[in-house]
């Protein structure tokens, strides 16, 4: 039946033009965004010269006199990186969001002046690794936003992403896992380090996306009602129940905390957005309170993550090897910075182990104050919100969720280790997106915002038009469906017909 619709429906430009008619459309698009155009530039030029800006302050608060040799330079290409992203976006993507790409750099840049700043500190040299790293993000930011024309696509492929996850996720326990800090996160190869986690998270949100949109309906399904609240019907724990045994797995065998929590997070907000039952936010909480509670006393490294949390100025884990002299130092800095900070450059970034990357935000709380830790949170406010915002308008059902779940992990991300770093949660080890050294996390931060710029893209491209069938045309379909299956032209077949029809 529908081999006999295909043919007959009327598009309202001929085949031949559709090429032409996308090129038009796109400029026209580009006309009518050009002052979304000019905002875009704008914030992208003022968020590359809040990077330099901190570069030159630093510079200045190490009491080095006017501004370093390399200052124009870095400025010079600075310019023209912020120039170039913005004409890429403009002729590939006209219709996207103007606002993340500009929070992206800035957050970008204000971490490369504080991991300079750390290395003037401790003698190191980690700010020209992240260079090079931010520009091969950059390439990858790129390329998605290039290769991914059309994001809904990814929804064809769940399990190829389910297990690409799951490969990556494993991948440390290999021969070629490394331990670094108790956790084992961690490929070497080539003398290179590599978080794969980090990219696995992208491809479990695809996949959380994909198979919530198939099965949205059947997880929405009302259950039994206890204390009054309607839970779902017991075959649909299932999934959850799985989800929950992997992350708690990853827990066991990785000894990764914030890893668990953010994989589990993300599928119970995923599926609390497709299903709008708040009963999946209560089990995944207390499912996550019982498996926590559970290693927590049976994991040494965790249990130890637990009492560093619980008591961390006690005088025994103080001094403890791998105690919580690393946390109180943190503390103590935010605390030496008050309201305003001690001026970038001016404080002591020194005392506190892993301040460029695990600890970035006690640097910051230290030199910038409350205040400029405050403005840092309040750039990611924004790019959640602006993810959010992109789901919401969203017309797809894949789309939508997986815009959700993209800007839920910079969320989640955010507060597991801000919350690490001020005793909210126990002390994890994510990093920071954008702020914080290591290049597993900036390159898939980056593809996450290149993804959500392509989903902003398509809400604003317009579909070409296709018009349904004219009376006449149903009438003759109808006739000939029931004439090839010997039967009658009944009511209940020309609506199946018709709905056949405006599917289409």
């Amino acid at each position: 039946m529908i081999a006999n619709v295909t043919p007959r429906l009327r598009v309202d430009a001929p085949a031949p033009d559709v090429v032409g008619n996308e090129t038009r459309s796109r400029k026209s698009i580009r006309r009518s965004t050009r002052g979304r155009g000019w905002a875009q530039l704008l914030l992208t030029i003022v968020a590359a010269a809040i990077g330099l800006g901190a570069y030159a302050l630093v510079w200045e608060g190490l009491g080095n006199p006017g501004l370093p040799s390399n200052f124009m330079p870095l400025s010079v290409a600075a310019g023209i990186i912020a120039v170039a992203l913005h004409i890429t976006l403009r002729i590939i993507v006209p219709a996207a969001d103007p606002i993340l790409l500009p929070a992206a750099v800035a957050l970008n840049g204000l971490g490369l002046a504080i991991i300079y700043r750390v290395d003037q500190a401790n003698g190191t040299a980690n700010v020209r690794s992240q260079f090079i790293l931010t520009g091969a993000a950059l390439v990858f930011f790129v390329l998605t936003v290039v290769l991914l024309r059309n994001p809904r696509r990814l929804a064809r492929y769940p399990w190829t992403f389910l297990a690409l996850g799951i490969v990556l996720l494993l991948l440390p326990l290999s021969p070629f896992g490394a331990e670094i800090n108790g956790s084992r996160l961690w490929i070497r190869l080539a003398g290179f380090s590599f978080q794969p986690a980090e990219v696995a998270k992208i491809c479990f949100a695809i996949f959380f996306a994909a198979y919530l949109t198939a099965e949205r309906d059947n997880l929405a399904l009302a259950g039994p009602k206890v204390l009054g609240l309607r839970l779902p019907k017991p075959r649909h724990f299932l999934p959850v129940l799985l989800a929950w045994g992997v992350c708690m797995a990853v827990l066991v065998l990785e000894k990764d905390f914030g890893t668990a929590l953010l994989f589990f997070g993300l599928f119970v907000v995923m599926l609390y957005v497709a299903t709008h039952r708040v009963s999946w936010l209560i089990i995944g909480g207390l499912l996550t309170a019982a498996g926590i509670a559970f290693i927590g006393a049976t994991v040494p490294h965790i249990r130890a993550r637990v009492k560093i949390w619980l008591d961390p100025f006690s005088g025994e884990l103080y001094n403890a090897r791998g105690g919580s002299y690393q946390l109180v130092q943190g503390l103590f800095g935010m605390g030496h910075g008050g309201l305003l900070g001690t001026g970038l450059g001016k404080g002591h970034p020194e005392l506190v182990y892993a301040a460029q990357s695990d600890f970035v935000i006690a640097t910051i709380g230290e030199e910038l104050g409350l205040v400029g830790l405050l403005a840092v949170m309040c750039m990611y406010l924004l790019m959640v919100t602006r993810g959010l915002n992109i789901a919401l308008k969203s017309r797809n059902n894949f789309t939508k969720l997986l815009a959700a779940g993209l800007a839920f992990i910079i969320g989640l991300q955010c507060f597991i280790v801000v919350g690490g770093v001020t005793r909210v949660i126990p002390l994890t080890g994510l990093a920071l997106p954008f702020l914080a050294h290591g290049g597993s996390a900036l390159l898939t931060n980056w593809i996450v915002v290149a993804v959500l710029l392509r989903i902003s893209d398509t809400m604003g491209t317009p579909s070409p038009r296709v018009s349904l069938p004219t009376d006449a045309e149903l009438a003759a379909l109808s006739h000939d469906d029931a004439a090839a299956a010997g039967l009658g032209a009944s009511s209940s077949a020309q609506d199946r017909l018709e709905t056949q029809v405006v599917k289409l």
